[in-house]
């Protein structure tokens, strides 16, 4: 499928939010020739509740690291404070979004969903101003769709990569250590891509992000496990009007 011409925005929170929720997605349609960007509204520098300088500028580069993996041709990273989204100024925000999305003007926005993946704060706080933003936008709206992710994914992800609490401690997923938290009471996929070609690349940008993964399931799991576990990605379509190309709808 040839996708050139078209264009991809995906709006997320922090450096690695992109390559787990749908890395393999952007994989795909920037091999398939679409423009893909990825905006990141913090460096992800929170650190144990401190702003960490070493993490602002590591996560920086993780990030152009796993969007080089990728395929993305533009990495627009914002410096709001990690931690501290849902007490950004609404209109400054939003603002930003919208001239953002002019500027790159995307056939197609991806964010996250309502449940922010594990009902983190600042996801949810970027699927709030996101959803305004693209509503402000009227007709120029591009088509928006939600990142979800089915219950007992990660599970599998820990499960596979053999780590033994007792031996290694609690399994870190990206910072989170209940991997049953991903995907609960988030909505039904409206859309399922099947993303197996890509499935290894997603896993080497989630590698990229060492920070958030160096000893944990993702640095665990081999290569032969990628596609069976991350070669799959579900998303929900927002009930947004659009005229725009909706082309992921063809994958």
């Amino acid at each position: 499928m040839d996708l050139s011409g078209r264009t991809l925005l995906a709006i997320f929170a922090h450096p690695d939010d992109e390559s787990v929720s749908c890395g393999g997605l952007l994989a795909s349609c920037a091999g398939a020739g679409a423009r893909v960007v990825v905006l990141c509204a913090t460096h992800g520098e929170n650190k144990g509740g401190h702003r960490d300088l070493d993490w602002f500028e590591r996560r920086a580069r993780e990030l152009e690291h796993a969007a080089h993996v990728l395929g993305i041709s533009e990495v627009v990273l914002l410096d709001y404070r990690d931690g501290f989204l849902p007490w950004v100024d609404v209109t400054e925000f939003e603002g930003r979004l919208i001239a953002e999305m002019r500027r790159i003007d995307p056939d197609v926005v991806i964010t996250f969903g309502d449940d922010g993946l594990y009902w983190h704060p600042d996801h949810i706080a970027v699927h709030e101003r996101v959803t305004a933003a693209v509503a402000a936008m009227g007709d120029a709206a591009p088509a928006l769709y939600y990142v979800t992710m089915p219950p007992g994914l990660m599970r599998k992800v820990v499960e596979e990569s053999q780590m033994d609490p007792a031996r290694d401690g609690t399994p870190m997923l990206l910072g989170i250590g209940d991997a049953d938290a991903f995907g609960v009471w988030a909505n039904p996929p409206t859309l399922v891509v099947d993303v197996t070609a890509s499935a290894n690349r997603k896993l080497a940008a989630l590698r990229c992000h060492e920070t958030q993964v160096a000893h944990g399931p993702f640095a665990r799991l081999g290569d032969d496990a990628a596609p069976r576990l991350l070669g799959v990605e579900h998303f929900h379509r927002s009930t947004i009007a659009s005229s725009r190309d909706a082309f992921i709808e063809r994958l």
